[in-house]
């Protein structure tokens, strides 16, 4: 058959599945974007209002449900402003096929509209090589169906992320005859299984231990683990520690869950983390947040702590610390493989410790007993717990929460417990401001049955807010809350903290006459055609957040919280190595002491 370079983009997209397909045309995507007339019926066109959102979109999609989506842009600032979406879903590993458009072949050089070309022709694609697993850049419309295939296979397998392919303008309108290569016998099959040797010493291992943690990654939720994590758990009777992507793979009422460890962890899962005997780390990287800036005994203890570091990726074992087994697999048929050798270990004799779990249990309560006391500060307006307890409350079991940096996410780390495995929707090493609502509406994409909440505080969510009106034309019925602290009140704590309470600047949003200041998000958001409520007392919290799950439209619920420190958000328990200038160096011995006294609340 003979096809364009677009229809061959657009066909080959439909035999992947892909459903929807984000993108705004522009001159240097014409060919590619006109490729998609005639084709609504099997895939969709959403116009988001900017290209960075559409990666967001296609990344939240991707993490509710499974499959991947694509975007096209235009050549040059359109192309360029899809970098922090793909740098996003790369440092997370998560697919999206990112096509841009670029100079005609024969005009590579010239200085074309919106060309970058003063280093090297056509020099665009060299932007996200750092952000994205492998760049193509066709020049011909006879490469288009082999890269195609190729950039599936690599944005698919192994450790996933995003790919771009650069298509020249001319390249998508030309045409060709194709035969169109066939995913189901052009992709990789099977699984990436574990060395046998390397899981039975982790099975022996494990079995002896005394105080067992299994720290959950990412590489869990990536690999559809959570049932072997959770058999794992269970026949061992291990306290299960998550990072940030790790959050929600484990049942948070669970007896055996021990929270979140890290900077902005909990006094529970950093005891248990800096304690172990034997830690099973999964699918985690033990980036700087996970391991409390690599200070010895805050977060772990490797060693004497003996690690059994299971990824998919070889690059990540053992690169911050010593690993005693290391394991490169699938974290499922790794999990499946340990579960199977650690069951026949367990039918000839109790491996579970009964003192450790009921230390489990122990140390739990004392972090409800602390997040009670954060619960009942009293203050004019709500602070950031009580909304979280009031959103945990009004939502149901199974719905999503989107958050993505800044004291909401922290504070959801902390404090939100999930109970529906993949519910925790949430930016990790990359902590990108912007995310949570184009991606809530690819959650809401990816799962239209389910309640989709978005909480972003008020400077993360004027980032992005215009996908309101994206919400508006698709008609997804997510919930925005918006927490309105009139500032960057996570980076004003951080330096009143680090720095002294007289050091904070350009956090607060304020008139000329040094007045808080705020837009009014709920009518802005009634202009967009939203069902919005403002709510600046307890009380009324969990009225309008179920009034905005029930309404059967996008919707915003604008809280107005406590913005004073120390309960404009929550003590960080863990240790985070904020440098401090050398004119402040009295302040050090001060801050190295607050955060000690933090971790022995």
């Amino acid at each position: 058959m003979r096809l364009t370079g677009g229809e061959i983009v657009a066909e080959y997209l439909i035999a992947q599945g892909v459903e929807y397909v984000m993108g705004i045309p522009g001159h240097g995507c014409l060919g590619l974007a006109d490729a998609f007339i005639g084709r609504g019926d099997r895939i969709k066109v959403i116009k988001m209002k900017q290209e960075m959102s559409g990666v967001h979109i296609a990344d939240g999609y991707y993490r509710a449900c499974g499959k991947p989506l694509a975007v096209f842009t235009s050549i040059g600032p359109g192309a360029i402003n899809t970098a922090i979406g793909a740098a996003t879903a790369f440092v997370d590993s998560k697919p999206v096929m990112i096509l841009t458009g670029s100079p005609q072949t024969y005009m590579r050089g010239k200085g074309l509209l919106q060309e970058i070309e003063r280093s090297r022709d056509d020099d665009f694609h060299r932007v996200l090589v750092p952000c994205v697993k492998r760049s193509w850049q066709a020049d011909s419309v006879a490469q288009v169906p082999s890269i195609m295939k190729r950039a599936f296979n690599i944005m698919m397998t192994g450790r996933r992320g995003p790919v771009n392919v650069v298509l020249p303008m001319d390249v998508q309108s030309d045409s060709t005859d194709v035969a169109l290569p066939k995913p189901a016998l052009s992709a990789p099959a099977g699984k990436s299984n574990p060395d046998s040797g390397e899981a039975a010493r982790a099975v022996k291992l494990l079995a002896a231990a005394r105080r067992p943690v299994i720290l959950a990654g990412g590489g869990v939720a990536s690999a559809g683990a959570e049932r072997k994590l959770l058999e794992l758990a269970e026949l061992k009777g291990a306290a299960v520690v998550t990072t940030m992507q790790g959050k929600g793979v484990f049942p948070e009422d669970h007896p055996l869950y021990a929270w979140h460890t890290g900077s902005k962890g909990t006094s529970v899962g950093l005891h248990f983390t800096s304690t172990a005997d034997v830690i099973v780390a999964v699918g985690c990287r033990f980036a700087d947040e996970t391991a409390c800036s690599y200070r010895p005994g805050v977060a772990f203890s490797i060693p004497p702590t003996k690690l059994i570091h299971i990824d998919i990726d070889p690059y990540e074992i053992g690169k911050n610390y010593p690993a005693e087994v290391g394991i490169v697999s699938d974290a499922s048929t790794a999990l499946g493989e340990i579960v199977n050798g650690l069951s026949e270990i367990a039918a000839k004799r109790e491996i579970r410790s009964a003192a450790f779990i009921k230390e489990i249990g122990i140390e739990n309560a004392k972090w409800a007993k602390h997040i009670q006391k954060l619960l009942s500060v009293k203050t004019k307006y709500p602070t950031i717990s009580q909304v979280l307890r009031e959103m945990r409350g009004a939502m149901a079991r199974d719905a999503f929460l989107v958050t993505s940096s800044g004291n909401t996410q922290a504070q959801m780390l902390q404090e939100f417990p999930f109970y529906v495995p993949g519910t925790c929707i949430t930016t990790g090493g990359f902590s990108t401001m912007g995310f949570t609502v184009p991606a809530a509406i690819g959650v809401k994409l990816a799962q239209p049955g389910r309640q989709v909440v978005a909480m972003a505080g008020d400077g993360e969510f004027m980032m992005t807010m215009q996908e309101m009106a994206t919400a508006m034309e698709l008609g997804t019925p997510v919930v925005f809350v918006v927490v309105n602290n009139q500032g960057w009140l996570a980076i004003k704590d951080l330096q009143m903290d680090a720095y002294g309470k007289d050091r904070a600047i350009a956090v607060d949003f304020t008139t000329p006459d040094g007045k808080p200041y705020s837009p009014d998000f709920a009518a802005t958001a009634k202009a967009f055609g939203l069902h919005a409520q403002k709510v600046e007392s307890l009380k009324g919290i969990a009225p309008a957040l179920k009034k905005a799950l029930t309404s059967g439209r996008p919707s915003l619920v604008e809280i107005t919280v406590h913005r004073d420190y120390p309960y404009s958000g929550s003590p960080a328990v863990g240790w985070w190595d904020v440098p401090i200038p050398t004119y402040l160096k009295d302040r050090r011995a001060k801050y190295e002491k607050s955060k000690k006294q933090e971790k022995l609340w």
